[in-house]
Order: structure tokens, then C-alpha cells, then sequence
């Protein structure tokens, strides 16, 4: 038996979910959305791990979206170990090696086993999720890197497969890893499902710190060298509880998984076959399948109207009407739509890559963007100007700031704003405006108890995001 809180869950956070555009974005990934469950899924992978057995989670996430998983965990009243930035997407093998660093610091005497799960997958049997983490658990402190795979239901070709060897003396369900293979086309898929010897490569991993920095610098010293470089110059925030990867040394990190860096090449992999129900929620054709659906087999979400349609997942913002199609994906936000054959699902990262290519924004964020202080979202853009809705939390503040190319008024449409303008200090309420000159220091605060709302309409030449000059941030963005 694993002893009380000898696992620590890693939940890897830094995915940009391209397959499910244009709801997942880079800004605001899939991850960070409720999809197919209540709460956001990095939320839901948290609560799976509400046990004795576990530690409060560590997170590893972008450093863009620090203050939304902060304030998530905070929101649900979730206990962490850590919040570990990253600056930029190096894949797992790094984030996997400075996870057991940080175990192997945070506990020198008895580092806990390392749960390394992704938090965008979707499990709704937690007993029998918890009971395959048991036996994995048992045979990782034996000097194993264990992973979990999942028994296939149909020849999936949206996901890798592992391929079983012999069976663990005494362990029901463990193999022997004799391959990793790549995700197939159908028929291979299909002939992987009939063996019987082929299981889902789930992307979950439980190892001992130790042993697994042993392997890592044995089969892949790059990536051990430069994680650990990182890890090592890491910069503690004290105040947000954030740990800042060292940027130059992680920038060295080969951009590599687990699966190929490590898992591929030791002789020590081995494998729990599961039982549980699970998704990697990595597509809109998998969303539809974890889906309620109506007796027609649709699923449709907000203002939706079908006919002589079939099969269909159809999610909007506005109204939308969907006639005679079968099988399709309709998805519409304030700022896009997509519309395909749900067979090609997996194809919509080609349009993100695409949209990212001939330079468009719509790939990176949404109308609306979320900060630590609260949101704002773009009404109108055009040349010399834009009008945005800008929404503060009661108590928060934006940043003493200024800006080189634009000037801004404030109409306030809800709440009050006390206002930092030079060096006056006013309030304003609904219905009253200020202005702020170009190159004037400024900051907007919310004193009251319920939300501020307000329009901004900006005027200049330049109007981007990084024309701001932060003297002073309550959230340390400086």
C-alpha cells in the first residue's frame, strides 16, 4: 500500500489546444474552459486528486496564464504545492524532469512519487482512476517508470498506442513495455484493437524523483542538464507564490516528451492497463462523443435551432440554424466560425497554424482578455482608434502606467473608479468621464464591493497592448 500523501499530482498546464479553435486558444486554452465538465478541466484534474494518497497539486503552466490558473485554484478553494512558469513550451520531458527537482527539494528526506498527468483529460471514474494509480505506485518504488494505458473501444487514430510484453509477476495488469508506437491511420488502428495487445498511450506517468533523474541524465543529458540549469536559477515571487523558470537556461531545453526522451529508450518502462473512462478531450469529434446527446445525436450548445440534421455537435454565441447536414462541427464565436465533417477533426490545427502564418490574431486570444484585475473586451478597431469594455474586480487595480502613442477617456457605465491621473487622485461614478493625455501616468482602481465597468475609447497612432510602461504593479508585472 502507498502510504497517506506519498504522491505528488503534477498537472502539466502549457498545452495551447490548436485542435479545439476557435474556443481553445493560445491566450485562454482549452484546459482553462469547462468542456464536458462543470468546472474548467484543470480544476476537474485537481479535485481528481482530493484524496490522502496525494499532495496538494504542483502546477507547471505558461507564464501568460499564471494569474487565470491562480486565481481558478483560489476560486475552488484548492490547496497547491506550487505554480512553476514557464517561459515559453519546451513538451513534457523538461517539465517532467523539473518536477522532480522540486519534489527532491520541497521533501529531501522522503521525496514523494511523481503523478504526471495532463490537466485537459476528462475521468469520471475517480475510484478506479485512484486504484490504477495504487498498483502503479507499488511497482514504481521497485525502480519502474510506469505509465498508463488505456484499453481501446474502437481504432482511434487520434491517439499513440503502447504495446504490451509480458506480465509483472504478481501485479495484475502491469506488462512490460515492449513498444511506444505513433498514432495510426484507421486500418492500422483497427488491426492494434482486434490483437488485444495494444492499449491507449494515455500520456500519464508515476515515477520516483530519483530514479527517474537517473534515466533522464543517462538517456537524455541535454535535457537534464538544461532543466536542472533552470530549475537552479529559478526566481521565487513571494508574493504570487510563483516559481519563474530561468528563461535563458530552459531556452536551451530540447523541445521533447517524455515518450521520446525517456519512456522510448529505457528498459525500465512498464504499464498499467485501466479500466476507467477516458478522453484527452483533444478534439471536437472527442467532445462529441462525451457529450449528452438529443435523440437526433446532436449536441448543441446556446442559441441552436437544427433540422434534418444528425450526428452534430453545433456550439454558438449567436443564433445559428443548422439544416440538412449530418455529422458536422459547427462552432461560432463573436470573432469566428468554424464548420466541418467531424471525421476531420483533428485537421483544425492546420488552420491555427495557418492563421498564425498570414499573421492574425485570432488564433492567439479572444475579443475578450482576461487579466489578474479582471477583463476588457474590443468593440471597435480602426485606424487611429479602438473602444474596448473594460471590467475590474472589486479591490483590484491595474498597473501605474503610461503609454508613448495614445491617449484614453473613461466613461464609466457601472460602479466607481477612483482614478490616478499625474498626481491627482479622483473619483468618478456612472455616467462621468476623465481623460488621459498621452504620456500621462495613470492607474484604475475598483474601491468598491461590486464590479467597475467602464468604456475606454484609445486615440493614436499606435494602439497595441505593448505600447504600455509599467512604473509600478501590485501584480509584478514591472
Amino acid at each position: 500500500m502507498v502510504s497517506q500523501q506519498n504522491i505528488l499530482p503534477v498537472l502539466l498546464c502549457g498545452g495551447s489546444g490548436s485542435r479545439l479553435w476557435p474556443i481553445s486558444r493560445q491566450l485562454y486554452p482549452k484546459q482553462l474552459i469547462p468542456l464536458g465538465t462543470q468546472h474548467p478541466l484543470v480544476i476537474d484534474t485537481a479535485q481528481r486528486f482530493q484524496s490522502d494518497t496525494f499532495l496538494p497539486p504542483l502546477i507547471i503552466c505558461n507564464e501568460d496564464h499564471r494569474f487565470l490558473v491562480s486565481s481558478l485554484l483560489k476560486k475552488n478553494n484548492l490547496e497547491r504545492s506550487g505554480i512553476i512558469l514557464e517561459p515559453f513550451g519546451r513538451n513534457t520531458a523538461p517539465a517532467a524532469v523539473i518536477a522532480a527537482l522540486f519534489a527532491k527539494q520541497k521533501w529531501p528526506e522522503q521525496p514523494p512519487l511523481i503523478m504526471l498527468v495532463p490537466s485537459d483529460h476528462l475521468i469520471k471514474d475517480h475510484m478506479a482512476f485512484h486504484g490504477a494509480i495504487e498498483k502503479a505506485a507499488s511497482v514504481a518504488q521497485s525502480e519502474k517508470l510506469m505509465t498508463f494505458g488505456i484499453k481501446p473501444s474502437h481504432p482511434e487514430t487520434g491517439y499513440g498506442y503502447i504495446k504490451c510484453a509480458k506480465s509483472l509477476e504478481n501485479i495484475e495488469q502491469c506488462y512490460e513495455v515492449e513498444q511506444f508506437v505513433e498514432k495510426p491511420n484507421k486500418d492500422t488502428a483497427q488491426v492494434y484493437v482486434n490483437s488485444g495487445g495494444y492499449l491507449w498511450n494515455s500520456g500519464m506517468f508515476l515515477f520516483a524523483p530519483e530514479f527517474f533523474l537517473e534515466e533522464t541524465k543517462y538517456l537524455a543529458p541535454e535535457v537534464a542538464k538544461a532543466s536542472e540549469t533552470a530549475f537552479t536559477k529559478a526566481q521565487q515571487d513571494s508574493s504570487q507564490g510563483f516559481i519563474r523558470l530561468d528563461e535563458t537556461a530552459f531556452k536551451a531545453c530540447p523541445n521533447i516528451s517524455i515518450d521520446y526522451a525517456i519512456m522510448e529508450k529505457t528498459k525500465h518502462a512498464a504499464v498499467v492497463s485501466a479500466d476507467f473512462d477516458w478522453s484527452d478531450i483533444g478534439s471536437w469529434d472527442s467532445i462529441w462523443q462525451e457529450s449528452q446527446k438529443t435523440e437526433d445525436g446532436n449536441v448543441k450548445q446556446g442559441e441552436v435551432i437544427t433540422l434534418d440534421t444528425q450526428g452534430s455537435y453545433i456550439q454558438s454565441h449567436v443564433l445559428t440554424a443548422v439544416v440538412g447536414l449530418d455529422n458536422v462541427v459547427v462552432i461560432a464565436t463573436e470573432d469566428a466560425i468554424l464548420v466541418m465533417d467531424r471525421e476531420h477533426s483533428q485537421k483544425v490545427k492546420n488552420i491555427v497554424e495557418e492563421l498564425k502564418a498570414t499573421g492574425r490574431e485570432e488564433y492567439y486570444s479572444h475579443k475578450e482578455v482576461y487579466r489578474p484585475w479582471g477583463s476588457y473586451n474590443t468593440l471597435a478597431l480602426g485606424d487611429r482608434y479602438q473602444v474596448k469594455e473594460i471590467c475590474v474586480y472589486p479591490g483590484a487595480s491595474l498597473s501605474l502606467q503610461y503609454h508613448h502613442h495614445r491617449a484614453e477617456h473613461w466613461v464609466v457605465v457601472e460602479g466607481t473608479a477612483e482614478v490616478t491621473r499625474g498626481e491627482d487622485v479622483f473619483m468618478i461614478s456612472e455616467n462621468q468621464s476623465t481623460y488621459i493625455p498621452l504620456g500621462e501616468t495613470h492607474r484604475l482602481t475598483n474601491p468598491g464591493k461590486t464590479k467597475l465597468k467602464l468604456i475606454e475609447v484609445q486615440s493614436g497612432s499606435y494602439l497595441g497592448e505593448d505600447d504600455i510602461v509599467r512604473i509600478d504593479d501590485v501584480y509584478n508585472r514591472v
